[in-house]
């Protein structure tokens, strides 16, 4: 039978048509992030295997649909940046990420990973690392946090960080699939939990260096978006996506350079953490939308107004993990990106702040 939801995948109709022979032929899915900073795809199909980045072909889509160009200018280009393996539907086939490009030869508003990219060029003798760790909720096509009674609210935070069993963990076959689709791809996707809120999750990606990290962090949120599709269930990234007493959502980033993961690398993340504290505005600018409902000083967040660092504070902008001030070296963590960054942006301006 048909799923009863017209949101939902039908596994069993679909399954014998993706056993089908392709004939030699590939399908390459084009990603890209649109003017609102979401992720758009579109499919092309390539005559043989793809094994370079050079034999990807620069497409096109209508800008005007996607909030990227006027609607009497509406080409924007698509310039493959990097490809990985397509867990959806295997073999051959590959999911292309994509940078915008506008048809006089200048990025598009959007593409924050040129700025990125070069920024990385330039620090790249430092070896910048980065861990990004991105939280979302989960949330049912009717528009009410997936798992919730209807009408009604869950028992208050407190069984459902890291929880196990049911009534305490929401969607654990999704997560899962989404991680396994993820190491299929070849992300770097180094683990999953269960958040503080019912029916919010995180995944880490990294330790990634320089422009790989926003690369990866993007293809792994366009995994998601699909996995979630075909269970019928909406993901967002909403730094506050249910209001009221519970946890927002933020994308943690971890940060470290050659110098601060060598002995005596504290006095070189104590030289960025003051970097960092004299342009905390200007981050805040480029760390998402919204973030003033989430960094209120509450719910693990050091306020949007002030910049704070600490060791092992997870209410401070700025947190020196336990281990790290023990052992007198390795990274940073930045607790004051939102779960819907651009992570192009935020790796960008770090490394900007502390290297350039």
């Amino acid at each position: 039978m048909a799923s009863a939801n017209p949101f939902q995948k039908n596994a069993n109709l679909l399954a014998p048509y993706m056993q089908l022979d392709q004939r030699g032929k590939v399908q390459a899915e084009y990603i890209w992030i649109d003017g609102i900073g979401e992720i758009r795809s579109k499919t092309t199909t390539l005559d043989s295997k793809v094994k370079s980045l050079q034999e990807l072909k620069e497409w096109n889509f209508d800008g005007s649909s996607t909030e990227q160009a006027p609607g009497g200018n509406s080409d924007v280009y698509l310039r493959p940046a990097a490809y990985y393996p397509d867990p959806f539907r295997g073999g051959d086939n590959i999911i292309v990420l994509a940078e915008c490009w506008n048809n006089d030869g200048t990025p598009n508003k959007t593409n924050h990973r040129h700025a990125a990219a070069k920024a990385m060029e330039q620090a790249k003798a430092h070896k910048p690392w980065f861990g990004m760790e991105q939280e979302y909720s989960l949330f049912d096509v009717d528009g009410k946090p997936y798992g919730w009674p209807k009408g009604g609210f869950p028992g208050p935070q407190g069984p459902y960080y890291c929880g196990v069993g049911a009534g305490k963990v929401y969607a654990r076959d999704l997560i899962e699939a989404h991680y396994r689709a993820c190491l299929y791809a070849n992300i770097n996707i180094s683990g999953i939990n269960a958040e503080v809120s019912p029916s919010q999750w995180e995944f880490q990606v990294g330790p990634s260096e320089g422009i790989n990290m926003g690369d990866e962090l993007t293809v792994a949120r366009y995994i998601l978006a699909r996995v979630a599709e075909e269970w019928g269930v909406k993901v967002s990234f909403h730094p506050k996506a249910v209001p009221g007493d519970w946890n927002g959502a933020g994308c943690h980033t971890n940060f470290s350079t050659e110098e601060m993961r060598k002995e005596g690398g504290i006095k070189a993340i104590e030289a960025a953490i003051e970097k960092l504290g004299k342009r905390h505005k200007e981050h805040i600018a480029v760390y998402g939308a919204d973030n003033d409902l989430r960094l209120t000083g509450k719910h693990e967040t050091g306020h949007i107004g002030e910049f704070s660092y600490g060791v092992a504070n997870r209410g401070a902008s700025i947190r020196i993990p336990r281990h790290v001030a023990a052992q007198g070296k390795g990274y940073l963590e930045d607790r004051r990106p939102a779960s819907s960054v651009d992570p192009y942006q935020v790796t960008g301006i770090i490394v900007e702040t502390t290297l350039l």
